[in-house]
């Protein structure tokens, strides 16, 4: 990870080719210094003084750091995260040349989208961890809808519009047994993006919200639009009212009630209609002879 951050700081010269050389002799602190000043400098569309007049938050978004180009801002967030970044801290840039999905799926992040990591420290048990996934679906489909467009979701962390796909979310955690450290919530939304902007293979079930509404949407807003939303909905997550959390994805959701054909880690294949959600955040599948089957994870594709 050390090494990482310092290519990053060299892509953008922040540091020498001579002090990079010199690897063990740039501490942690140094790095991590660098990386916040290359997150107060000059984007071109998102900027943190653009941001905060819209939030109404009380944490989440208190820092924000803003850069034109990094690899990936998951990466970026582990690394501050693992050096005591505060809760609430928000990363963003306007390209990412190395994203990632779940699975380590390529994520294609391209000028004109929102991408995003989050950093999250909650008190609550770790079987509660994959719940977070959902929260966070559930707060990127009101956000969209409040712009008026049906955005759905799709277990376990896609947004839709129209049945195409149009944002993510990659969870990542650090945790033992019993304590959560801290969580790292990424985020894509393809916003002013056309579909060409894509590589071909990514088109077909890709949508943004440039080809879904009339006028261009100012990132800015729509950043600050989904932290609202996220806090209000990540409070209820760390108070333990998960009900309510469960009963708005359940609302949401373009999952349920559909026959799907689920990917399971190692291979499995599960095939059947979707009951609901229990109170962890797995998806409960009927079989079709009748049984059914919890699944905590996979890849899910609607069977038409």
């Amino acid at each position: 990870m050390k090494k990482e951050m310092i290519k990053l700081l060299l892509s953008h010269e922040v540091i020498s080719d001579e002090d990079a050389a010199k690897l063990d002799s740039i501490n942690d602190e140094t790095i991590e210094q660098s990386i916040k000043e290359l997150g107060f400098g000059k984007t071109e569309h998102i900027t943190k003084e653009k941001i905060t007049p819209n939030l109404e938050t009380e944490y989440m978004g208190k820092e924000i750091l803003c850069f034109r180009k990094v690899f990936s801002t998951n990466s970026i967030a582990k690394f501050l995260a693992n050096h005591n970044a505060d809760e609430g801290t928000v990363l963003i840039s306007e390209i990412q040349t190395k994203a990632r999905g779940r699975s380590g799926k390529k994520w294609e992040a391209p000028d004109g989208g929102v991408w995003m990591s989050m950093i999250l420290r909650p008190k609550v048990p770790t079987a509660r961890i994959g719940l977070i996934t959902l929260a966070t679906g559930v707060a990127i489909a009101k956000s969209i809808r409040s712009l008026g467009l049906d955005a759905k979701i799709k277990w376990p962390n896609d947004v839709l519009i129209h049945g195409d796909k149009m944002s993510g979310v990659l969870t990542e955690v650090n945790a033992t047994f019993n304590e959560i450290d801290w969580i790292v919530v990424g985020i894509g939304i393809d916003s002013n993006i056309k579909l060409e902007d894509f590589s071909e293979d990514i088109r077909p079930g890709t949508t943004t919200l440039t080809e879904e509404l009339p006028t261009k949407i100012d990132e800015n807003e729509l950043i600050a639009i989904f932290l609202n939303e996220f806090e209000k909905v990540y409070d209820l997550y760390k108070a333990g009212e998960i009900e309510t959390i469960l009963k708005d994805w359940r609302d949401l959701a373009d999952t349920i009630g559909k026959y799907v054909n689920i990917t399971q880690t190692g291979g499995k294949i599960t095939q059947g209609y979707v009951v609901g959600i229990n109170n962890e955040g797995s998806l409960i599948i009927e079989r079709q002879d009748g049984t059914l089957e919890k699944i905590i994870s996979g890849e899910l594709r609607t069977v038409e």
